[in-house]
């Protein structure tokens, strides 16, 4: 036995289920244990019952630390359910309980009894709930059989042994699902059910109403009862919630499902699970018939059983999208990703892209494979593709169909135009939500735009998102999508302090400067103690990609910070329209757009806004600007004659002025003139962000008598002859092979209009013709 001299809260465990004693690091919050250790051989200082604050240096050395607690008490456990950072998907807490907890098999009794484990900022694992009450009977239990990595350890002369952590935790659960041990969260134990008979193995047949523990044990359940009918299983389609995208039911199929593959049929059999409000999965429905001739009972080999660890989810809720693999008789054949694209979309897409290429020799189209099977889709048609060139510095990314339960994985790629309109620049069918998948997406989506990379997107803030982006975009600015981020708060705000609400929205979105934004959230997270609070400090580490502050300097064309993007399809099409409407609802929602976009081309060519200043400015901005950016312009020129601007600074060509509002001290900002170059920046960063000057550096304009706007603070992309190509805007910031491919999407759309309007007639058509012959002839083009 070793004991801490140094600590009376200190007891080291010997564990009965092994040949050697077991120390087990376990200590109060905030006490470390001295180092110098002392040999004692007093078994009854062992017997250290779990209170609430015991800690321990993993989460394996907490379970063995219950389990021989509860050898001596008289039960068995197994692990429960546990709980996930939404930040970045890791293990945040997990539960331990007795292994008659829940009804799933006839000997449960529903014991309450249990343990749950807190993860620490140190990476400690925290003692935080312990029921210790049973309702059922105890009694002395045999010794645990030791695991397979305590057999293999070699004895030594020392009893003393230290329990290091082990590589995962899905390993020694599967290793004790292989020897015959309580399986972890109630997995049904096939290699048990088959030592019983096949008798017993045929009698596990499912039903509707069915409960599991997690989605993992309805898997393993269909799987033996697969196993024993004679067919194979895969994963299936899944649906989320609405809410904030957790899954809320499973499907697992027959292998033989679908047609992506010469060797499936089209099976119709399978089972689906849906998550109750209690955390178990109920089978709410089932398909037991198949299309094709079943195998003799299929053997599951203990390296079936090992292959499926790689499929154990540490979550009770849900599949490791990225541990899945296919299982064959007793092999492991290779790493299968989830699809959850319906196998007639292939078929119905392919069809339709192939009819549109025929039409439109810029549509694009590509199909991610992996191992032979279809996984996401990709396609963007010639219009979507030239306005990617134009308006591809800023994107979104909408992943909204992840907000409810969805019938297709439907993604959109959306810029905004020089009208401040969304425009559609590419769509997408995502197979999974894999780092794979999403880096998939954004290469195909360089190859589609001539390799033209974003500045800045807006895209949801999932780990494989981030990851993918930081690969693929690494020099576009990551903001994450607001829909989620609200969701997000609602959930965390009010489990931490429901007051804090207000001071939270004002430190986030009413602070103008990053140093601001500092002061405010380091007083907000020590007024409530919140400064160990795991999700602020993970959102405090990301708040470059949310913070409003940190984003003003990053051009965003403008989309709002504090507004949910509206969908570009609107009601025509989401995720929940059926396969037969797709199409046609796709085309009315592109349609609807593209016309909006030609009446605002239309009003800026053919009606002006009335003049309300004498501004040069104000005549020039309207002559160069949409009409709908002009606006924009006005109201900051109208609003620059409210505030007064005083010179604080000056030294050689560099001048500062402070604007602030009449009779508002609050309200004011710094301005920055260069006169040896003439740039000019604000510290409200309106143009950074925007690309349209504020009223705070029009003011000082007007204090310097600046009748005209420098050229470089016009954007292209504002202006009514954008769709000549915003190559101007890139010249400093673009590759050459940037800049080339924005000048062939220019003068391509260009030509296809001249064609288009050429086609109608056959005078037109000479007329076309001899006109592109003429400009051929200033270029030296010889055919």
């Amino acid at each position: 036995m070793v004991v801490e001299p140094s600590s009376s809260h200190f007891t080291d465990i010997r564990s009965r289920g092994f040949g050697n004693t077991v120390v087990v690091k376990a200590y109060p919050v905030g006490m470390v244990p001295a180092m110098n250790n002392v040999n004692v051989e007093d078994e009854g200082d062992s017997r250290l019952e779990p209170y609430v604050g015991l800690e321990f240096d993993s989460a394996d050395e907490a379970r063995e630390f219950y389990s021989s607690y509860a050898t001596r008490v008289g039960f068995k456990i197994r692990t429960g359910q546990l709980y996930r950072s939404r930040t970045d998907g890791t293990v945040s807490s997990r539960r331990f309980v007795c292994s008659k907890e829940g009804f799933q098999l006839n000997s449960r009794t529903g014991c309450p009894a249990l343990i749950k484990v807190q993860r620490r900022d140190s990476g400690k694992w925290i003692v935080d709930l312990f029921l210790k009450d049973h309702n059922h009977d105890l009694g002395l239990m045999e010794e645990s059989p030791p695991t397979s990595q305590q057999r293999k350890a070699p004895l030594e002369t020392k009893s003393v042994v230290k329990v290091s952590s082990r590589l995962r935790t899905k390993t020694k659960l599967i290793e004790e699902v292989e020897d015959g041990r309580p399986s972890a969260s109630g997995i049904i134990n096939i290699k048990r059910l088959k030592r019983d008979g096949d008798e017993m193995l045929s009698t596990v047949e499912p039903f509707s109403g069915l409960e599991f523990n997690s989605a993992n044990e309805a898997y393993q359940f269909y799987q033996a009862y697969a196993a024993n009918k004679g067919f194979r299983i895969r994963i299936g389609q899944l649906f989320r919630s609405k809410l904030d995208g957790s899954i809320t039911s499973r499907r697992f199929v027959c292998s033989k499902e679908g047609f992506q593959h010469p060797s499936r049929l089209g099976c119709g059999a399978f089972m689906r699970i849906k998550r109750q409000e209690t955390g178990r999965w109920v089978v709410d429905r089932l398909q037991k018939g198949h299309n094709h001739e079943l195998e003799p009972q299929l053997e599951l080999h203990k390296k079936s059983l090992s292959a499926s660890k790689k499929l154990l989810e540490e979550e009770s809720g849900g599949l490791d999208n990225e541990d899945i693999f296919q299982i064959t008789t007793g092999n492991v054949v290779k790493r299968n990703r989830e699809n959850h694209i319906g196998n007639d979309w292939y078929r119905v897409l392919f069809e339709y892209f192939q009819t549109r290429q025929a039409e439109d020799t810029s549509f694009f189209y590509a199909v991610e494979v992996d191992h032979g099977s279809c996984m996401s889709i990709f396609w963007a048609d010639g219009r979507s593709r030239f306005s990617a060139s134009q308006f591809g510095d800023a994107i979104i990314l909408d992943t909204s169909y992840r907000k409810s339960i969805y019938l297709v994985p439907f993604a959109t790629f959306i810029g905004i135009n020089h009208h401040r309109q969304p425009v559609l620049l590419a769509c997408a069918l995502i197979a999974d939500e894999s780092e794979e998948a999403f880096t998939w997406l954004f290469q195909t989506w360089l190859k589609a735009m001539s390799g033209l990379h974003p500045l800045s997107i807006i895209a949801d803030q999932d780990k494989a998102i981030q990851q993918a982006i930081k690969k693929v975009f690494p020099r576009a600015h990551h903001r994450f999508s607001l829909w989620q981020l609200k969701a997000k708060e609602r959930e965390y705000l009010n489990l931490i302090e429901p007051s804090i609400g207000y001071e939270y929205e004002k430190c986030i979105y009413q602070i103008q400067t990053v140093d601001e934004f500092e002061t405010a959230w380091n007083m907000l997270i020590n007024r409530y103690g919140l400064i160990e609070n795991v999700w602020l400090k993970e959102m405090y580490e990301k708040r470059e990609s949310w913070v409003p502050a940190y984003l003003r300097n990053t051009f965003f064309a403008g989309i709002p910070l504090n507004e949910n993007i509206e969908s570009f399809f609107g009601t025509f099409l989401n995720a929940q329209t059926a396969l037969v409407e797709f199409v046609s609802r796709y085309e009315r929602g592109i349609e609807r757009r593209r016309e909006e976009e030609r009446k605002e081309d239309f009003n800026t060519y053919n009606l002006q806004t009335f003049l309300q200043t004498k501004e040069p400015v104000e005549e020039q901005c309207r002559r160069l600007y949409t009409l709908a950016v002009f606006k924009i312009f006005q109201k900051e020129l109208l609003q620059s004659y409210g505030y007064v601007g005083f010179k604080v600074y000056e030294e050689g060509a560099i001048t500062r002025y402070l604007v602030r509002k009449g009779g508002n001290d609050n309200e004011k900002c710094l301005v920055t003139f260069n006169a040896s170059n003439i740039t000019i920046g604000c510290s409200c960063e309106m143009f950074e962000f925007e690309g349209v000057l504020c009223r705070h550096v029009l003011r000082v304009f007007q204090i310097l008598d600046v009748r005209e706007l420098p050229s470089r603070y016009i954007l292209h992309r504002w202006t009514r002859n954008a769709e000549f190509g915003t190559v101007h805007d890139f010249e400093s910031t673009r590759s050459s092979q940037e800049l080339k491919a924005l000048m062939v999407w220019s003068l391509r759309e260009t030509a296809s209009k001249y064609i288009e309007a050429g086609a109608a007639s056959f005078e037109k058509h000479k007329l076309a013709y001899e006109i592109m012959r003429e400009g051929g002839r200033k270029l030296c083009w010889q055919r």
